[in-house]
């Protein structure tokens, strides 16, 4: 039996589990990892198939049984951070947007983050005007299709192309005419490069939307950019923080807290669940060290509350934005080759694919698949508004070539666009399903249509509704104690309660672990080198000799008159 014990030990070290990876051209990765594998182990090996070295601006993302999304930590264990049963399923995505993409040193990692932005503008997370998001649509059809041909694109070919969630007739047209007589000659790389640049432009880019509530109970999506910490409320993005501006991000049960060194101002939120919210305060944390700190011997461990013993601890692990572009100046080789393919005609995201697998990989294969179009989602208006230009907090290496000063650092609110911002519910990184209903009724009071259907009802010349941001009036900034949480007295008594008991039950089990050590190191006939050389120290010896043994010959003699005292009963 010990032997068949022991067998089964050794075969349950040696598991193995299959793993797949979707890529940002919806390809599929999928390899073999052994039980203890690492993060770092899988992460390598897609930047290896990718030829990818400037991979710090990418991570692996996975969805939890309860469909809350994860990044994966490369420093813990695969196997014991996946809450799922194998296989596993990831996605490749991009973790920290560049703050200048076309100052990227490869032309590969531009390609993949101008497909990561090409995904965002498809599921409603990049919200522009429409001008903007017409010019964007032409440089993509540029890059993928080429220059116009009137013998290969029949009148109305953008129209069999999916860029946006829904877009207009008009919106159809703009794209044709500015991909037919402003973006002539332009490569795939120049119109890629020319995207990307458009892009870091507009005020939701690099928005990766956690759906909150403010403490008045309106819908609220809360991001963290390159640039600083923003809040979306309708159409307006309420609050902006730069980095240098935000102090400390804590999060206790749902209830998220974003401190500011401007006027003292925080901020409370409330995220979902608590899982949620303990996703959002690890995703602020580690953006905030990318693009903050100078070095990554700066990074520290977190705690998520101001007593060390309460709370969640997290240290980013990785190197900081500045190192990152530091190191990618180095990068001397030649550069790698890119299989571009073109865009697919029909409802659906194109299949792209980046070149020949890799051969030295074991047990890898790779499948074009194809994203279904998704049905309900609300469509892109026309918008006569140009979307103001924020302005940029961190250090001048930092800095957009492109993106000006202009805006003034304490002006937080801004109009994005005519349309609410309200990007994909299957795209957001927290469950929003007990939510659907508010949004269904905050889409419909800010004039976007909850289905395809009734957008086609709504078509040919439906005005824009003026009231659109009306919803984002209400901020969520709250000085001193005007900033508590809808809690009762009677549970801000009972949490104080238990962390005083905690702090209690903390301090006496580390007494007790220093009496155990004390009699080990006085009692104890074990020769160890370490106990040794520890009795042999001066002080230990005056120790013992001056305090400990009086002790000792004290409690014995009360032992002994207490044993007495029970005698004589």
């Amino acid at each position: 039996m010990l032997s068949r014990i022991m067998s089964g030990s050794i075969r349950n070290l040696d598991r193995e589990y299959d793993c797949t990876v979707r890529l940002l051209d919806d390809t599929e990765y999928t390899c073999t990892i052994q039980r203890d594998a690492k993060g770092q182990y899988l992460f390598d090996l897609i930047c290896h198939h990718l030829n990818l070295l400037e991979k710090d601006y990418f991570g692996i993302r996975y969805v939890d049984p309860d469909k809350q999304r994860h990044w994966l930590e490369v420093t813990k264990c695969i196997a014991k951070q996946m809450k799922s049963q194998p296989p596993f399923t990831m996605c490749l995505r991009v973790k920290f947007y560049p703050p200048d993409p076309a100052a990227l040193k490869e032309e590969i990692t531009r390609y993949l983050v101008f497909l990561q932005i090409k995904r965002d503008l498809y599921h409603g997370r990049l919200l522009c005007k429409t001008t903007d998001a017409a010019m964007l649509a032409a440089f993509i059809l540029q890059a993928e299709i080429g220059d116009y041909d009137p013998g290969k694109h029949p009148e109305g070919y953008s129209s069999k192309f999916q860029f946006f969630p829904k877009h207009s007739v008009k919106l159809e047209r703009r794209i044709s005419d500015i991909h037919k007589t402003e973006l002539i000659g332009q490569t795939p790389d120049t119109s890629e490069l020319n995207f990307l640049q458009k892009a870091q432009m507009l005020e939701t880019y690099g928005v990766d939307p956690h759906p909150c509530k403010d403490v008045s109970g309106n819908p609220a999506f809360l991001a963290f950019t390159p640039f600083g910490f923003v809040v979306l409320q309708g159409n307006k993005r309420v609050h902006f923080l730069k980095w240098n501006e935000v102090t400390k991000l804590k999060f206790e049960g749902k209830i998220f807290h974003i401190y500011a060194n401007q006027k003292e101002i925080i901020l409370t939120y409330f995220a979902p669940t608590p899982e949620a919210c303990k996703h959002l305060w690890k995703c602020g944390v580690e953006n905030q060290a990318f693009y903050k700190l100078e070095k990554s011997s700066q990074v520290r461990t977190v705690s998520s509350s101001n007593l060390f013993f309460k709370g969640s601890r997290f240290r980013y692990s990785g190197r900081v934005a500045k190192e990152v572009m530091e190191q990618s100046a180095k990068i001397k080789r030649e550069p790698p080759e890119i299989h571009r393919a073109g865009l697919v005609p029909s409802r659906s995201c194109p299949s792209i694919t980046h070149g020949p697998r890799l051969t030295s990989v074991p047990r890898t294969r790779r499948r074009a698949v194809h994203i279904s179009i998704m049905e309900g989602l609300e469509s892109l208006r026309d918008s006569a508004h140009s979307t103001p230009v924020r302005s940029v907090s961190h250090g001048d290496s930092f800095m957009p070539r492109s993106r000006s000063l202009a805006t003034d650092a304490s002006e937080g609110s801004a109009v994005i666009s005519d349309e609410a911002y309200s990007p994909s519910d299957s795209v957001l990184p927290t469950p929003v399903a007990e939510h659907s209903l508010e949004l269904t009724v905050a889409r419909q009071v800010n004039g976007a249509p909850c289905s395809i259907k009734e957008e086609k009802e709504s078509e040919a010349g439906t005005p824009s509704v003026g009231d659109a941001g009306d919803l984002s009036d209400s901020r969520a900034t709250v000085e001193g104690a005007e900033g508590a949480s809808p809690l009762s007295e009677v549970e801000q008594v009972n949490t104080f309660v238990l962390s005083v008991l905690r702090l209690l039950l903390v301090t006496i089990g580390l007494l007790f672990v220093l009496l155990f050590l004390l009699i080990v190191l006085t009692e104890s006939d074990l020769d160890v080198a370490f106990l040794r050389d520890i009795r042999q120290t001066p002080e230990f010896e005056q120790f013992h000799y001056e305090y400990f043994c009086p002790l000792r010959r004290w409690f014995a003699c009360k032992l002994r008159w207490a044993g007495s005292l029970l005698i004589n009963k």
